[in-house]
């Protein structure tokens, strides 16, 4: 079918010009990134409400700015931690990255700053929760529903991989949906500046492609593959491998066999069938026309690209939000008193941060 008689989907002219525009914001992320972008906030400028999350590395807070009012997630990372846990390089990636990100469907530092015992990532409070939440409170999600934000999360890694960037982390747990019912990536932790391959392990057994658990050297269409993994667990409620130990997961996805529920419709079987592709030579997002078969793909032919960047679609859920500091989105976690330390620890170590 010829590019005129196509009723819907995206042309490769506007795709063309879409990415120029991409072009743009991938000099600006790199000028970012070349730049130190110092500190511009201090403790002291934020009143601390309560705990959003607890990970690995340290807490997250929602915290009001004083001077302006505004409400912020304050990632609190703790630098004894980050050394015990050999993590130095990826925070001050993640930290990096995030000065430098500039897409609606993803977060980004608004103030960075640092004290003896914490580096503190202040990000905008997204206050839907994660999607992960909503998912297993509904059980899964319709099909539209999950076209919606499978949609922004495409948009969003092909912004990432324009900045060549490796997101690595895809999942319903990295999502938030914001008050409009729009989605924002989060947890910038794994993601990579890859300009040709690379070879580190990481990520979640669930949505690891079969090419990093091969050990074979993986470039940016690992994404891609997550998209896939996470397509399927929106649609049915469950990732398509799944196992109750990470080797008998691994040893499902690399030969890349999963069953589909019943209920789901031909073209997501067969968007599936394209993404969960062992074969990277044969998967979408990695051949000749790129994003364009994702956004031309049957299963989108509803869906209006550029309405949706702009945020014009109707979303198909808006979370019950009553005020700009309403964390009820969240799970509730026991208070943590930041530590505090008369000396600075590590210092030689995050002197670049």
């Amino acid at each position: 079918m010829g590019e005129d008689t196509r009723r819907f989907g995206y042309p490769k002219a506007k795709q063309d010009q879409y990415a120029l525009y991409l072009s743009k914001l991938h000099v600006e992320f790199i000028e970012s990134w070349n730049e130190k972008f110092e500190a511009n906030a201090s403790n002291s400028d934020f009143d601390t409400h309560k705990v959003l999350g607890t990970g690995a590395f340290g807490v997250v807070y929602l915290v009001k700015h004083l001077s302006t009012s505004k409400y912020y997630a304050m990632k609190a990372l703790e630098k004894e931690k980050i050394v015990k846990l050999k993590q130095i390089e990826h925070t001050y990636y993640e930290k990096k990255i995030l000065c430098g990100l500039n897409f609606p469907f993803v977060v980004y530092m608004k103030y960075f700053f640092k004290d003896n015992v914490y580096i503190y990532f202040v990000q905008p409070f997204i206050n839907g929760g994660e999607m992960f939440t909503h998912l297993r409170k509904m059980g899964k999600f319709e099909e539209s529903s999950a076209k919606f934000y499978g949609a922004q999360v495409i948009l969003a890694l092909e912004y990432l991989h324009a900045c060549e960037l490796a997101y690595r982390d895809l999942k319903p747990e990295n999502i938030l949906i914001d008050r409009t019912g729009y989605i924002k990536i989060t947890d910038f932790g794994f993601c990579k500046l890859v300009p040709g391959r690379t070879w580190t392990l990481c990520g979640t057994p669930e949505y690891l492609a079969p090419e990093i658990i091969l050990s074979k050297g993986y470039g940016l269409c690992v994404d891609w593959w997550s998209l896939g993994v996470l397509l399927f667990e929106m649609s049915a409620g469950h990732p398509p491998f799944f196992a109750p130990d990470p080797m008998r997961i691994y040893e499902k996805i690399v030969v890349g066999k999963y069953k589909c529920p019943s209920h789901f419709s031909n073209e997501l079987k067969d968007l599936l069938g394209h993404t969960l592709q062992v074969d990277t030579t044969r998967r979408y997002g990695n051949l000749k026309d790129g994003v364009l078969d994702f956004k031309n793909h049957k299963w989108f032919k509803e869906t209006d690209w550029d309405n949706l960047l702009n945020g014009r679609i109707e979303p198909p859920f808006i979370p019950k939000v009553r005020s700009p500091s309403d964390a009820d989105n969240f799970d509730t976690f026991e208070d943590e008193k930041i530590k505090e330390s008369p000396v600075c620890l590590y210092e030689e170590e995050f002197e670049d941060f």
